[in-house]
């Protein structure tokens, strides 16, 4: 899948850097050249020099086969316009953009952006806003070193038996959520369109378990 990040700094050569290290498409826009040397060496993605809103420098990101756009440069209005563009010209649906303003960032949010303020302004959270699989880290018990993910699985997985999940992946299910409801009792039970997966597993194997379920079975090594 691939995704245009909109900034360079810190956090933004973060954000990219782990999606390319995923195995997604990435491009990186800048207005400054020199930022991109906040970027790994072996950073396989575009880096593309331009104003992030513009949307000739967009289409050259590839904004219109993008599947999520994260605006963090160091500037509200800007990420603000960029988020904006890319949600409402080109339709990316999974927008995520750093406001430190909380009134425009509610704003925002009932437009569908997501936003991320100073107090919350991490990478990890802008890559869970925009990654397919629609996951989140609910928890990490800090003792045993175990996280709790909510995650909706690829459409591959439909039909697919728990007990071969959690088998393949080597994880637990603490229960999902089917038509609204909770179920707890999985077992002998199948992966259905819309199921929302509650996931133990090892705090070190969170991206990785993120990974295979936001891809078709075969396709998550």
């Amino acid at each position: 899948m691939h995704f245009v990040v909109m900034g360079s700094g810190r956090v933004g050569s973060t954000v990219a850097a782990a999606l390319d290290e995923r195995g997604h498409s990435v491009a990186v826009i800048d207005i400054n050249s020199a930022a991109f040397r906040k970027l790994p060496e072996d950073f396989s993605g575009q880096r593309i020099k331009g104003i992030g809103f513009d949307r000739a420098v967009l289409r050259k990101a590839g904004i219109e086969d993008a599947y999520g756009f994260a605006a963090v440069s160091s500037g509200d209005n800007t990420n603000i316009v960029a988020a904006r563009v890319a949600r409402e010209t080109f339709g990316v649906r999974h927008v995520v953009a750093r406001i430190l303003d909380p009134r425009r960032a509610e704003v925002y949010e009932r437009l569908g952006v997501r936003t991320i303020g100073a107090a919350t302004w991490t990478s990890a959270q802008i890559i869970d806003q925009i990654l397919p699989d629609q996951a989140r880290t609910l928890h990490t018990d800090p003792d045993s070193g175990i996280s709790i993910i909510k995650i909706r699985p690829h459409a591959g997985w439909v039909g697919v038996s728990f007990a071969s999940l959690t088998e393949r992946l080597e994880i637990s299910i603490a229960y999902i959520v089917r038509a609204g409801h909770p179920v707890l009792d999985v077992h002998g039970g199948v992966v259905q369109s819309d199921d929302t997966v509650y996931v133990a597993c090892e705090r070190s194997r969170v991206a990785d378990v993120r990974y295979a379920l936001g891809r078709a079975p075969g396709q998550e090594d």
